[in-house]
């Protein structure tokens, strides 16, 4: 293979694994491991192989099956809650498969925050399965191989994944929607109307924020509107010099608190008809070096 088509791949691989695992440091991890596997091949071995990026990305898949299953048990001494990655709109994670997508789900949807959070509640296998045949239209008999399984029972995997999938983006809001909802949580949070936050918060609306044990964050997840409301107008006073700057996510608009210059907080916000059910806040320092 020659080096440039390498690294043509490593660059699909790591946006193929981000996906499936959820951090930039992870993928970036599983991709090192599978070059680590191809060239531990022989010549003989990798000439062999008439496909390569084909064997690449099967590689790829079952090196990410193998670290989802420790990456649970490490999640489970995680200091607070643990929230995916989030990633610019630019960011070439975004717009890094090889082939067009096959099924609903875009390349923009498959880095959101709240499909990440989604794929979290799947199992290992699933999320393989899911990522690779209905992201990147990897065919079941080649996923088979990457999680040791028949095609039919690859198939039911990806199939139940895609259910939870399509149930969870049922009335989710179009792209306008989303962005007009969170000019309007902008403006009352930074105005400190709590009436105006409300209104705009679904009455069942949970807030999640990661500090990773960095920084400060609430450990649990905050429930209803009320709650939740109260929760955003105090931060202003934990951050006073903080600016808060609009900022394009693969969710939609999203806000960016910075202090002096330095990314201190990103709020993504999954919105429902004209409310928002969902509020993100990622705080921990090794998540947000993609928006320095």
């Amino acid at each position: 293979m020659p080096t440039d088509d390498v690294e043509t791949e490593r660059r699909a691989l790591l946006g193929l694994c981000y996906r499936m695992l959820g951090t930039v440091a992870d993928a970036e991890d599983a991709v090192q491991e599978t070059y680590v596997r191809w060239l531990r091949l022989s010549d003989a071995e990798r000439a062999a192989i008439r496909n390569p990026a084909a064997w690449l990305t099967r590689v790829a898949g079952r090196v990410c099956l193998d670290m989802l299953g420790s990456a649970r048990a490490r999640r489970e001494r995680y200091v607070g809650e643990w929230l995916p990655e989030p990633v610019p709109q630019d960011s070439p994670l975004v717009a890094s498969a090889p082939i067009d997508p096959i099924e609903q789900v875009t390349l923009d949807d498959s880095v959101s925050m709240a499909l990440l959070v989604l794929l979290e509640s799947l199992t290992p296998a699933e999320r393989v399965a899911f990522v690779l045949h209905d992201v990147f239209g990897v065919p079941f008999a080649e996923i088979a191989e990457t999680v040791g399984r028949s095609p039919d029972a690859v198939r039911q995997l990806a199939s139940q994944a895609r259910r939870r999938v399509r149930e969870h983006r049922a009335g989710a809001a179009s792209p306008e929607q989303h962005d007009a909802v969170a000019r309007a949580f902008a403006q009352a949070a930074t105005t400190g109307d709590l009436d105006a936050l409300v209104t705009v918060l679904d009455p069942g609306v949970v807030l999640r924020s990661d500090g990773g044990g960095r920084v400060s964050a609430a450990l649990r997840p905050v429930r209803g509107a009320d709650r939740v409301g109260r929760f955003l107008l105090g931060l202003p006073r934990l951050l006073p010099d903080a600016v808060l700057v609009p900022v394009q996510t693969p969710d939609g608009l999203g806000f960016l608190a910075t202090v002096h210059d330095v990314p201190d907080a990103l709020v993504t916000l999954e919105v429902r008809g004209a409310r928002i059910t969902d509020v993100f806040i990622m705080r921990n320092p090794d998540k947000l070096t993609q928006w320095c």
